[in-house]
């Protein structure tokens, strides 16, 4: 057990105050800043930093803080509140904008930053708002050095560190010195991470005995105890201000956990040995390592534990582009733990995998969706009319307006998508539904295609760059085991070169696999889709959906069986319609009672005849919507139906 006297019943584990920004990471390696050519968002602030990874760790956290009144400011918040961090003492300022930082990875020793904070949001925390209310229901209270720095910061800091106190809070303070944030450098030099100042070491012993646990880098308890050029001294002159545990962070080396009296030697110091890994990005590597390094104490670990776990975040993190994001989840530190991990820790694939699918993500327990994402199809009906194809997009934004009317009728919030091309045909439809909060698939692959080519492009890691993040990326092979080898070798690496530039870019990917029929003898297709998805997982693809056409209950129970052993973090399967009738596909959900089964994924038994009729003008729009509703509602309650339940019905 640590000897911090956290209380128990508490509502929250951690409330953090300080720093809430955004941090725009240059995505080109080697590169000075102003050679950027492409930056990545995220949630970004040391204090934030802390709150973020802690939730990710599974414990209660909160923020205290201030946001614009602005796209950014909603984009922190939203940030936090995903990961399961509280936001509700989060200020919203309605002048100021949020903090900005920018950030270069020039090389393993040279990161280049760039503080965006000139009266920024986060800095004018009003203290008249910080909750003693809210602070008394929290275990522990972490503060940064930078909120320190002001006198509007400061006051801000104090009320909510008087407030700890009297409710018997444990009160930390991360160092965090930033000599830029000071208006000790120049504005351009925020990568400095020390310069000796009396003024910033005075502010900071004044503060000092208010803290039960403080924790720093080397440069940083020299900062706080103003010997400069001497470690050894400036400890003890924190000591003499605090009995508090000092918490020394020595980088790769690892930590010292300091509960009393200094000894005469820094050497003799007791060290918790560090990770040995090769450095990516060193920028949220302290914030990575307080964040275990509480995560654990607030679970009454022992300080040996939760330096185990401090380091190994803070490991983890310098080997990854971002802060935030970087942060590890329990699964990942499982495994940490339970392997001799790769010294190239971004090498490592079944640590990049957790860390892609073990954070939090969108909950799609059921997913009933309509399928319009056909280009040749569509074509294909239009000239069967003797329609201009011109008028294909008009079609697709009615089938989406279908959808919507379903949603609203049989209450599918949170359980409804659709699939939908991004070409010149899908398009506006595709727009209209993303950032609805419906699950939207996106194909890629160029139809009709054997072997599989991609649409419009030789290159699809380019083309999704270009992709929102919360648009699933679709991908139809037609696929055989037993496919002559040069054919299926040849589509294997279309798959593998696709499942690497998901990874890369972050979309998730949803596998729809057809067995060609003249391949499969009657009563083996079940059998010939399992032994592809059995393959596909054997070359190291593990996609987050399978799309597959309707089997017997022993495939689908065989399919669970399967993903459980082979990627138990698959979000599961669904099921394709291949144009069969309404009736017959409706009866086919009775089969698909195993839990893989989320739903289904349906388009021309739906929509394919009345759009015929409509590009003929024998329906108007109304007919074309009403009666388009009326098949997925079919469809939607006899999947509601298929243990014997009741459709369900609309909710409030």
């Amino acid at each position: 057990m640590s000897t911090l006297p956290f209380p128990s019943d508490r509502r929250h584990d951690l409330a953090c105050l300080g720093r809430l920004a955004v941090d725009l990471y240059c995505e080109q390696f080697g590169a000075p800043l102003e050679d950027a050519r492409s930056m990545a968002m995220y949630l970004g602030g040391s204090s934030a930093n802390v709150a973020f990874g802690v939730a990710r760790l599974g414990l209660r956290s909160a923020m205290i803080s201030r946001v614009g009144d602005e796209q950014m400011g909603r984009f922190l918040l939203g940030a936090l509140a995903r990961e399961g961090c509280d936001v509700s003492q989060v200020q919203v300022d309605p002048r100021r904008l949020s903090a900005l930082v920018l950030l270069g990875l020039k090389d393993r020793d040279t990161f280049p930053l760039l503080f965006v904070r000139e009266n920024c949001a986060d800095m004018a925390l009003d203290a008249a708002a910080v909750s003693e209310e809210f602070i008394a229901q929290c275990r522990a209270l972490a503060i940064t050095g930078t909120h320190l720095s002001t006198e509007t910061t400061r006051a801000a800091s104090a009320t909510a560190l008087r407030h700890a106190g009297a409710h018997g809070v444990v009160r930390i303070l991360d160092i965090d010195y930033r000599p830029v944030l000071w208006g000790l450098t120049r504005p351009g030099a925020g990568e400095n991470r020390y310069v000796a100042d009396a003024g910033v070491s005075a502010r900071l012993q004044d503060m000092l005995g208010s803290f039960e646990l403080i924790v720093g880098t080397e440069e940083e308890f020299m900062i706080a105890g103003g010997v400069a050029g001497d470690l050894l001294g400036s400890l003890r002159r924190v000591r003499a201000l605090t009995p508090a545990v000092l918490v020394l962070k020595r980088g790769a080396l690892g930590c010292c956990v300091i509960e009393g009296a200094l000894p005469g030697d820094l050497d003799a110091l007791p060290l918790h040995a560090g990770e040995r890994v090769r450095v990516r990005n060193v920028l949220g590597a302290g914030d990575a390592f307080l964040a275990g390094l509480l995560g654990s104490l607030l679970r009454g670990q022992d300080w040996a534990q939760a330096a185990r776990v401090a380091n190994a975040c803070g490991a983890i993190v310098v080997s990854r582009h971002a802060c935030s994001a970087a942060m590890p989840t329990p699964a990942e530190l499982e495994y940490w733990f339970s392997c001799a991990h790769h010294p190239d820790v971004d090498g490592d694939a079944e640590l990049a995998h957790l860390h892609r699918v073990s954070v939090p993500r969108a909950r799609w327990e059921q997913l009933q969706v309509m399928a319009f994402d056909h280009r040749s199809q569509f074509l294909d009906l239009a000239r069967e009319a003797g329609a201009d194809e011109a008028r294909i997009p008009r079609l697709k934004q009615l089938l989406l307006d279908a959808v919507a009317q379903v949603e609203a009728r049989r209450g599918l919030q949170g359980r409804i998508g659709v699939l939908i091309d991004g070409g010149e045909y899908g398009a506006d439809a595709l727009a209209h539904a993303t950032g609805r909060g419906w699950w939207v698939g996106r194909p890629v692959e160029l139809p009709g295609s054997r072997p599989l080519r991609f649409d419009g492009t030789a290159s699809i890691g380019s083309a999704l760059v270009s992709w929102p993040a919360e648009q699933v990326v679709k991908c139809l092979v037609h696929y055989h085991p037993d496919d002559p080898v040069d054919l299926r070798l040849e589509q294997e690496d279309r798959l593998l070169e696709l499942w690497e530039a998901t990874r890369t870019v972050g979309n998730e990917l949803l596998l729809e696999v057809i067995a060609p029929r003249d391949l499969c003898a009657p009563g083996t297709e079940d059998q010939a889709v399992l032994r592809t998805v059995q393959r596909l997982y054997n070359l190291g693809i593990r996609p987050e959906w399978w799309k597959l056409a309707p089997m017997r209950a022993a495939g689908w129970q065989a399919l669970g069986r399967l993903l459980a052993a082979r990627d138990p973090y698959c979000r599961g399967a669904v099921i394709l319609g291949l144009n069969q009738p309404l009736a017959e596909l409706a009866a086919s959900f009775a089969e698909a009672r195993d839990p893989v089964v989320k739903g289904f994924m349906v388009g021309r038994t739906l929509w394919a005849r009345e759009s015929l009729r409509w590009l003929r003008g024998e329906i108007d729009d109304a007919a074309l919507g009403s009666t388009v509703a009326e098949h997925f509602v079919t469809l939607v309650d006899a999947w509601a139906a298929r243990h014997g339940g009741a459709p369900d019905a609309p909710r409030a």
